[in-house]
């Protein structure tokens, strides 16, 4: 079983709840004071994103999911953190995050740019187009964030970039973690967009509606590659 922890009701699963294949799926609410139970249990976990930091001690979860991730790493526990998850991660493992970073809010749809280390890695390496130059692999990915990686834990493995930030996919231990949203549709993405007065909702969700169908291709094999992570992890675990 898959825990996903939602930190946000305006961040959900979305998208990945149709392509999280062969994998059954708990939804845990951390901002509702919902626990994933003992991390031993879990074969596996996802955590999402959110409108507060990863340091906001005071919003509901934040704490206890950092915790969390942390003891997951040392588990062995396979883990995904996307956006707020995956600055979670980072702070979890012996990482940095700025928040309110000076570069300014990241969104609409990102250009993933992937380091060579990536290429081979179980849950984003099918996304490396090896068949074109290193300084061409690349994948756009819907983004939405102001609170930024500014340096990752020190075992972590740096898998992708952006022009304007650096960090934007990492693995480290068991975990993964992405700066973007390979789960987020359209009008999720236009949802956030609308939240925010620094952001041209209208330039993000033409962005949207031009790449989407090359969004939803890398979202969704995402998702099935860190759920076969996952369902491998819960085979070893299974008694003989």
């Amino acid at each position: 079983m898959l825990t996903v922890v939602q930190l946000d009701a305006g961040v959900p699963l979305d998208r990945f709840a149709g392509w999280l294949d062969g994998v059954e799926v708990r939804v845990v609410r951390a901002d509702l004071g919902e626990s994933t139970g003992p991390v031993d249990t879990l074969d596996g976990l996802l955590v999402l994103g959110g409108q507060m930091s990863a340091l906001s001690d005071d919003e509901p979860g934040v704490r206890e999911t950092r915790t969390l991730l942390a003891d997951a790493v040392q588990a062995g526990v396979p883990t995904l953190g996307i956006c707020l998850g995956a600055q979670l991660l980072a702070v979890a493992t012996g990482g940095r995050v700025h928040v309110a970073a000076p570069p300014g809010r990241e969104s609409g749809v990102v250009d993933v740019r992937w380091r060579p280390e990536a290429v081979g890695d179980p849950v984003v390496g099918a996304l490396v187009d090896t068949d074109v130059p290193e300084d061409h692999r690349s994948t756009p990915m819907p983004s939405m964030h102001a609170d930024a990686i500014v340096d990752l834990p020190r075992a972590a493995t740096w898998l992708a970039h952006s022009r304007q930030y650096p960090y934007q996919a990492f693995r480290v231990g068991s975990a993964w973690g992405v700066q973007f949203h390979p789960e987020a549709s359209p009008a999720t993405l236009h949802a956030w967009a609308d939240l925010h007065d620094d952001v041209d909702t209208t330039a993000v969700d033409t962005a949207t509606a031009a790449h989407d169908a090359e969004i939803a291709d890398a979202g969704a094999t995402v998702a099935r590659a860190f759920a076969a992570v996952v369902v491998a992890r819960a085979g070893d675990r299974t008694p003989a």
